[in-house]
């Protein structure tokens, strides 16, 4: 995608050193998600260092200066299904893909997992980049390692909010499940628990 670059949390801060790094995410704002700032400004790095996620960093060029206009988290985890709790259509197409119990009547199968997915509405950055392009950087990069590896789902979990519904709907995700809130989300999720959202990213691909 033109006009964005894109690098590594890990990356920056071994260019940048940590004091920069601290300095750029603590001017991160995200006023209509508490949880996609908090995130960044306080778990990023050190999942980071823990290698328990990716974030990428996503910069334009603003008066010829570039600058911070979002940031996606991907990170591996393993999703199991009960029959069910989805439709049949849907637990066909997945489990040619996962590992199936006939006892239990489930599949499990590794699927990348969009953790967190935010603008920065500091400066009005958030101007610079739509929340359509910046969901697309999100599954091309998953995408880019799945043709070269194996998979072609991705999923991500969000607010029952009917605005944010409609917006990963749009974009090709369907509602499979829900996610009880741990106790160290409620403070920045409203609500006790988070929609679970999955798309195939092969449909309609020409590969």
């Amino acid at each position: 995608m033109q006009g964005y670059s894109q690098i590594v949390l890990k990356d920056y801060l071994s260019r940048m050193g940590e004091l920069e790094t601290t300095n750029l995410i603590s001017e991160f704002s995200c006023p209509l998600n508490k949880d996609v700032e908090y995130f960044l400004k306080h778990k990023a790095i050190e999942f980071e260092k823990q290698n328990l996620s990716t974030t990428y960093l996503i910069f334009a060029s603003y008066k010829t200066v570039p600058v911070l206009v979002g940031y996606f988290v991907l990170a591996s985890k393993a999703l199991t299904f009960t029959k069910k709790a989805i439709s049949n259509n849907l637990f066909r197409k997945l489990k040619r893909f996962a590992i199936y119990d006939p006892y239990m009547l489930t599949c499990t199968i590794p699927v990348p997992l969009i953790g967190q997915l935010g603008k920065n509405y500091s400066h009005g950055y958030n101007k610079l980049i739509s929340g359509d392009e910046l969901l697309k950087l999100a599954c091309d990069k998953v995408w880019s390692f799945q043709r070269s590896l194996s998979g072609k789902y991705v999923y991500l979990e969000c607010e029952d909010v009917e605005k944010l519904l409609d917006f990963y709907s749009d974009n090709g995700f369907v509602q499979f499940g829900k996610r009880n809130v741990e106790k160290d989300e409620a403070a920045v999720i409203k609500g006790r628990y988070l929609i679970q959202m999955i798309k195939d990213l092969k449909a309609g691909s020409d590969d």
